[in-house]
């Protein structure tokens, strides 16, 4: 019988998902990670996590294609399994892949708006709900959000709203997997310095340094900041943690 648990977490080839990519191997998980456009990049953690002893495989995914799509990747992902493991299931889906985006109220057009919630609602939606049979009982799903939607800024009125829905279905889906013991839980970053939404956080002095004033612990965050507390969700020692919403962020705007 193999005790191998395994990982699967879109979105792993940069920033945060490459973070907890790593950091799941360092806990003695196996991991499967997908990437956008970044197959150099994601070849690369693959090579890091295999140097920790674990393995790892990457997968092409676009969260923005039709859910029809999802099919092939789930094939994959089942075919990889069978060949790699000799099983059927893995043990904890992270929904990390996401885009950025800001816009006003009075400047959001239909086509930014259909494309924010098919990659931060709809997509993992799907995802999740096909990959739910593939679960082992007694896993758990991950989905990260944002610190915006706890606190508010101006023109982020469409990203937050993705963001919201997927945290109401993370409760839903904890009581609707309550009998396989599949825990669901959110994980919501504050600014983190990587290059998401290109990179304003780390990259423009002041935003930086308006992030840092609104932070008790006065900075942005980086991305190991958050791949720790999403990695020691995909341990037995936060099994009893369900239907959740824990926010990484320094303690922003309170």
């Amino acid at each position: 019988m193999n005790s191998t648990k395994i990982a699967l977490i879109t979105g792993g080839s940069r920033g945060i998902g490459k973070n907890v990519a790593l950091r799941l191997a360092d806990k003695g998980l196996d991991v499967i990670l997908t990437y956008h456009s970044g197959e150099k990049e994601a070849k690369a953690v693959v090579a890091e996590i295999e140097e920790k002893g674990r393995k790892a495989k990457a997968f092409q995914f676009d969260a923005g294609k039709p859910v029809a799509t999802i099919d092939e990747f789930v094939i994959e992902v089942s075919a990889y399994l069978k060949e790699t493991y000799d099983l059927e299931k893995f043990d904890y889906l992270i929904n990390n892949a996401g885009v950025g985006g800001h816009g006003s109220l009075k400047t959001v057009t239909e086509e930014v708006f259909d494309k924010m919630f098919q990659i931060q609602f709809k997509s993992v939606f799907f995802l999740t709900q096909k990959l739910v049979p593939l679960l082992n009982d007694k896993g758990g799903i991950i989905n990260v959000s944002s610190g915006l939607t706890h606190f508010t800024f101006p023109n982020t009125s469409v990203y937050a709203s993705a963001k919201g829905a997927i945290e109401v279905s993370t409760r839903v889906w904890a009581a609707e997997l309550a009998k396989r013991q599949i825990r669901v839980n959110t994980v919501a970053p504050g600014a983190t310095q990587t290059d998401f939404n290109g990179g304003v956080t780390r990259d423009n002095p002041e935003m930086n340094k308006a992030v840092s004033n609104l932070t008790l612990l006065g900075r942005p965050g980086f991305p190991e900041d958050i791949g720790g507390v999403i990695s020691f969700l995909c341990t037995d020692d936060a099994f009893w943690i369900n239907a959740q919403r824990i926010e990484v962020a320094g303690g922003t705007s309170l």
